[in-house]
C-alpha cells in the first residue's frame, strides 16, 4: 500500500466533505463527527492533516478561495476601458455568482456570505484578504458614478447598500417564500437580479446629476 497515495486522498476527500458542510451549514453548526462521516474518514484524520477543526476551516477558506478566485477572478473580469456603469454591473453580477452559484467554486462565496451574518475568528482574516480589496474596488466604481462633490461616508453607504441588496437575496429565503411562495432566487436568476439591482442602484447614484442610466449589456463569462 502507498501510504503517501492513502494519505493524499483521505485529505482531499475531508477538503470535499468539509466544504460542502462549512458551505451550507456554517462554521458554528458543522460538526467534525459529520465531516468525516461523509468523507469516509476518522476524526484521527482531523487532528494529523489540519490540527483541529480551527485548522480544517482555515484550510477549506484557503483552498477554496483560490478555487472561487480561478472561477470568478479577483479583478472581476472588469476591464479599465469599460464605463462606470458597465463596471459597477459587472462587481453586481460576479459578486451574486460568489454567493449565489452552485457547486464547488461557489462554496467560498457561500462562506464568505456566511461569514457576513455570523462572523467566526476566521472573519479578520477574510476581511484582510478579500473583503477589503473587493470594497476597495466597489468604492471606486461608486465614487466614479457620484459627483465629484460626493463625501467619503456618501461612497461608503451606497457601497454598502450595494453589497447589502445583493446579500438580502441570499440570506432571505424564508422571509421571500413566505411572503410569495412559490418566488425562488438562486443561479438561474442571477442575471435577472443583476439587471435589477444594478438598475435601482444605478438610479439612486444618479439622481444628483440628473442623467438617465443607460442600459447595460451583461458580459456572461
Amino acid at each position: 500500500m502507498d501510504i503517501k497515495k492513502t494519505t493524499s486522498k483521505t485529505r482531499v476527500a475531508i477538503m470535499e466533505a468539509a466544504g460542502e458542510i462549512f458551505a451550507e451549514e456554517g462554521y458554528p453548526k458543522a460538526t467534525v463527527r459529520d465531516i468525516c462521516h461523509q468523507a469516509g474518514a476518522n476524526i484521527a484524520a482531523i487532528n494529523y492533516h489540519f490540527g483541529d477543526k480551527k485548522g480544517l476551516y482555515l484550510a477549506v477558506l484557503k483552498h477554496y478561495q483560490e478555487l472561487s478566485f480561478q472561477a470568478y477572478p479577483p479583478n472581476l473580469g472588469i476591464e479599465k476601458t469599460q464605463s462606470p456603469e458597465e463596471k459597477l454591473k459587472m462587481f453586481i453580477r460576479s459578486f451574486l455568482m460568489r454567493i449565489m452559484d452552485e457547486g464547488r467554486p461557489a462554496w467560498f462565496g457561500k462562506l464568505l456570505a456566511r461569514e457576513f451574518t455570523q462572523p467566526t475568528w476566521a472573519f479578520d482574516i477574510l476581511v484582510k484578504e478579500t473583503i477589503r480589496p473587493s470594497f476597495q474596488i466597489l468604492t471606486s466604481i461608486v465614487a466614479a458614478l457620484l459627483s465629484k462633490e460626493s463625501k467619503e461616508r456618501e461612497v461608503r453607504l451606497c457601497s454598502m447598500s450595494i453589497v447589502g441588496q445583493c446579500l438580502y437575496f441570499r440570506h432571505s429565503h424564508p422571509v421571500i417564500s413566505r411572503l410569495f411562495p412559490g418566488e425562488v432566487f438562486g443561479p438561474k436568476q442571477i442575471d435577472e437580479l443583476t439587471d435589477h439591482i444594478t438598475g435601482v442602484s444605478l438610479h439612486g447614484l444618479l439622481r444628483d446629476k440628473n442623467i438617465k442610466p443607460h442600459k447595460v449589456k451583461i458580459c456572461k463569462k
